[in-house]
């Protein structure tokens, strides 16, 4: 089977997700919605939300995690997540934290972090993108980054960051030994996700042929491979999960976006 892979970019996203919501119902077009999703009603930017596509499943999840300054971290008694909130709780405002840029999931994943416990933290925005706010973390100007551990890899590896908590179900195989949000007791998933969706209005039998197709792609030894080279976390959930998810998290994100001022 031969698929021609459209890219559209452009308006955060909209586009794309404009080109699939009005794709043609014949089945021949589907398209991946990813966590950008979830914002656009809540900016203002447009009134497309995951109820405007049929999910086939879901692929992929880059989960948040909380890094910190080591120094910073040492001089202040953090060593772990519990720690790190209770500081948070007793210097409330005073911890700066970065995400990427203005309204993406970084950034907005810090707003997830004090919705979640409470706590009351400046969150710092790059329109560069993480990497400025990984390096500006590393460097001590300021407390924390709230991007995905691959963002952060080289300067854990480094030693100038330390990971207190990963914002997942499970341990990232990469970093084994830092724990979950969850296993530290604090009830906190949260990630950018990616997956299959087809426009409304699809026949119920093609439906179920492109949900299969899915479930057999996800599993495929080149697709596992690529995935696992590139440090991509295979998150599949079917169709019926997927929507489930989806509709849970637009729930979560509009109350972590009020949580930054968003």
């Amino acid at each position: 089977m031969t698929l021609t892979v459209d890219n559209q970019t452009g308006g955060g996203g909209i586009l794309g997700h404009q080109a699939i919501a009005d794709a043609n119902t014949d089945g021949y077009t589907i398209g991946m919605i990813t966590f950008e999703l979830a914002t656009y009603k809540k900016l203002g930017t447009s009134e497309l939300t995951w109820e405007n596509y049929a999910p086939l499943c879901r692929v992929n999840t880059d989960a948040a995690a909380i890094t910190v300054g080591a120094k910073w971290a040492a001089s202040n008694g953090i060593t772990d997540l519990p720690g790190f909130i209770d500081y948070c709780k007793a210097h409330p405002g005073e911890v700066q934290m970065g995400g990427s840029s203005n309204a993406s999931v970084w950034h907005i994943a810090g707003g997830y972090l004090m919705s979640a416990t409470g706590i009351d933290i400046q969150m710092i925005t790059y329109q560069e993108g993480a990497a400025t706010a990984v390096q500006n973390a590393a460097g001590g100007f300021i407390q924390g980054v709230t991007v995905s551990l691959a963002e952060a890899r080289s300067f854990i590896e480094s030693g100038d960051l330390i990971c207190l908590g990963v914002m997942d179900e499970e341990r990232n195989p990469v970093f084994p030994d830092v724990p979950t949000c969850k296993e530290q007791g604090y009830d906190i998933t949260y990630y950018t996700q990616r997956g299959m969706a087809a426009p409304l209005g699809v026949d119920d039998a093609i439906m179920t042929r492109l949900e299969e197709a899915c479930a057999a792609a996800i599993e495929d030894p080149d697709f596992v491979t690529f995935m696992n080279n590139n440090g991509q976390a295979i998150s599949y959930l079917d169709a019926q999960g997927y929507a489930d998810y989806l509709k849970q998290a637009a729930t979560d994100v509009a109350a972590a976006m009020d949580a930054v001022g968003l």
